[in-house]
């Protein structure tokens, strides 16, 4: 005869306990801006898993999540330049991962692929493009070429791998004391050569100006001397006298013929 032992309460509390806990280990969320990568028995299953929550054996398979959203990766870089100098900078690198090459990325590289693949290839691409360059470049407008030649060079190498460089930033520059002060002094000796251009292109512009108002005056002149013939000035002349005669006021008017003087009687 077989009898069933019914369990007592507090073993049955904890077999439900027990239960409960083993169907929460075996549920997942997957959320927006990553990617799931499911291995079973120590194999990794090429396919990615989907937003959502997932369902899976905890006693034989794991979830590994992978980020693929914009990542910023802080660094701070020595810099070497093209003279020998060497330059400290704050750098970010802006990446991602393409989801597709999640569980590939997961069987070759490990989750740690900042340290162990996006480091390294950034330290030998900024070594390499700013030793092309003079110290005092990377503080000019020729900044934004170095971050370009940076990014394409690191994306020669980690485009095949899953990752995409979206872009590299120098965010501070800080150029050995002795280089700012004469890049300070450069600026300093420009800033009053173009100022002393602008005060001689003035002067220049004044004197042109002087010398278009004198021909001007001395070309009228030239005109006006040229018509005063002598039967013109005699007209002239005569208009004058009609001129006088017309006047109420009393005149005495002394003349050879050719041109009239007026003596006003009351200052005789």
């Amino acid at each position: 005869m077989i009898q069933f032992i019914k369990p007592s309460a507090p073993l049955r509390a904890g077999m439900l306990l027990t239960l409960t806990l083993a169907t929460l280990s075996s549920c997942t969320i997957v959320r927006q801006g990553e990617v799931g990568v499911k291995r079973k028995l120590g194999k990794i299953r090429p396919q990615t898993v989907s937003e959502g929550v997932q369902v899976f054996n905890p006693f034989l398979t794991r979830i590994i999540k992978v980020p693929t959203r914009t990542v910023n990766l802080e660094v701070r870089a020595p810099l070497p330049s093209k003279e020998g100098l060497t330059v400290q900078s704050d750098i970010s690198i802006l990446y991602r991962v393409e989801g597709s090459y999640a569980p590939k990325i997961v069987e070759q590289i490990g989750k740690s692929y900042d340290e162990v693949v996006i480091l390294p290839v950034f330290r030998s691409a900024v070594t390499d493009v700013s030793s092309r360059y003079f110290a005092k470049d990377m503080h000019t407008g020729q900044r934004a070429e170095i971050e370009k030649s940076i990014r394409e060079m690191m994306m020669t190498q980690l485009k095949d791998r899953g990752f995409v460089v979206e872009s590299v930033l120098l965010k501070s520059i800080a150029l050995p004391a002795g280089l700012t002060k004469a890049i300070e002094d450069k600026l300093a000796a420009e800033q009053d050569a173009q100022r002393m251009q602008f005060v001689l292109d003035k002067e220049r512009q004044e004197a042109q100006r002087r010398i278009i108002e004198a021909e001007g005056t001395r070309d009228a002149q030239k005109i006006i001397n040229e018509g005063l013939t002598p039967m013109l000035i005699r007209f002239k002349t005569i208009e004058a006298f009609n001129k006088l005669a017309a006047s109420p006021n009393s005149k005495i008017i002394i003349t050879n013929g050719d041109s009239p003087l007026m003596v006003n009687p009351d200052n005789l």
